[in-house]
């Protein structure tokens, strides 16, 4: 007795065929999301970057007043009038310094 190998049906050729449309549309799809996903980081990213420079130049631009602020207020003149005019200070006269050895 000899046993007949039969072929596969259309149907089951075609749902095979199916099977494989399917699982390759779904990699693409999903790659596709991925990608996306991706490029919206990108942007988030950049986004961030470009408010950490403004951020940075604007602490930039506060140092270097701060730094100006501070040289005024340690100026020798400022100090002197003040010591005048608010303490009521006056430079010593020859008699009044002591040399201390």
């Amino acid at each position: 007795m000899v046993v007949k190998k039969r072929k596969p049906s259309r149907h089951i050729r075609r749902l095979k065929i199916m099977g494989i449309w399917m699982v390759l549309m779904s990699l693409f799809i999903a790659e596709l999301l991925v990608y996306t996903w991706v490029r919206v980081q990108c942007i988030r990213v950049g986004y961030d970057i470009s408010a950490a420079a403004d951020k940075q130049a604007e602490l930039i631009a506060e140092k270097k007043k701060l730094t100006i602020e501070l040289a005024r207020l340690k100026s020798p003149q400022r100090i002197a009038w003040i010591a005048k005019t608010r303490l009521n200070l006056v430079t010593p006269s020859p008699q009044q310094i002591m040399t201390i050895r």
